[in-house]
């Protein structure tokens, strides 16, 4: 293990933007409690998908999107806030 300082652009829940050494543009840390409901959200639409369920597929898709455009809306803001150019 290897520690090192990062700058924390954002309060530090569970998704705090925080800027890596030797990286331009910060990131999102994601705890690993919400990487694996992230990940399980994902498998949600792909089963739906396998069952021909596209209506089920569509609604988790949609709630999946709803959380990941929260994550970029969090991240844009930090970003603007410290007048860092956006990477996209």
């Amino acid at each position: 293990m290897e520690r090192v300082e990062a700058e924390l652009f954002t309060d530090g829940g569970n998704d705090a933007v925080v800027r890596l050494p030797g990286r331009r543009f910060p990131g999102v840390l994601i705890q690993g409690d919400s990487l694996y409901i992230l990940r399980s959200d994902v498998a949600e639409v792909v089963e739906a998908c396998e069952r021909g369920d596209l209506a089920e597929a569509r609604e988790s898709a949609g709630f999946l999107l709803v959380d990941l455009d929260a994550l970029l809306t969090r991240y844009a803001g930090a970003l603007e806030e410290h007048e860092i150019p956006r990477p996209y």
